[in-house]
């Protein structure tokens, strides 16, 4: 690399032109989540009808927050927002994961796959950790939603006795 640059700047014609690298293209699903993200933001994680969830992928360094509001008489999960520090599929991901859950009960969204969130987005083998980590995010959500739930209604019968 030194000899190359050194050569240039003496003006001596290198042999061979330097590898090009070509640009990484995103999917229009990708950009368009990535430049307008939908449902960023978070919710208060104490209220009982939150659930969280926190998963990060160590490899990559991204970090996902999906947190779902659920409806205590219907069950059915009302709204939902992300907050993402990681590349641009990683943050498409969370974006197609919130719009998808809105609206279904808590069962539903638990048959939402990475592989139908990597397909939406048109994602390249080398992304789909990030469609992995919007599916565990939801299941943590979930999870951890239908703790506080439990305890709810546990707490709530020991006081009825």
């Amino acid at each position: 690399m030194l000899r190359m640059a050194s050569k240039k700047l003496l003006g001596i014609p290198s042999p061979s032109p330097p590898l090009q690298t070509l640009p990484r293209l995103y999917h229009q699903n990708v950009i368009d989540h990535y430049n307008n993200p939908r449902n960023v933001g978070s919710f208060d994680k104490n209220d009982p009808n939150v659930g969280t969830g926190l998963v990060g992928a160590p490899a990559c360094g991204d970090v996902m927050k999906l947190q779902i509001k659920i409806d205590e008489e219907s069950g059915k999960i009302v709204d939902a927002c992300f907050k993402t520090f990681g590349c641009g599929s990683a943050i498409a991901s969370s974006s197609v994961a919130t719009e998808w859950v809105k609206g279904k009960s808590m069962d539903e969204v638990l048959t939402i796959k990475n592989t139908e969130i990597a397909k939406h987005l048109s994602l390249p083998p080398v992304k789909l950790h990030c469609s992995m980590l919007a599916e565990d995010a939801i299941k943590a959500a979930v999870k951890d939603a239908e703790a506080k739930r439990g305890k709810m209604n546990g707490s709530s019968k020991a006081a009825d006795a």
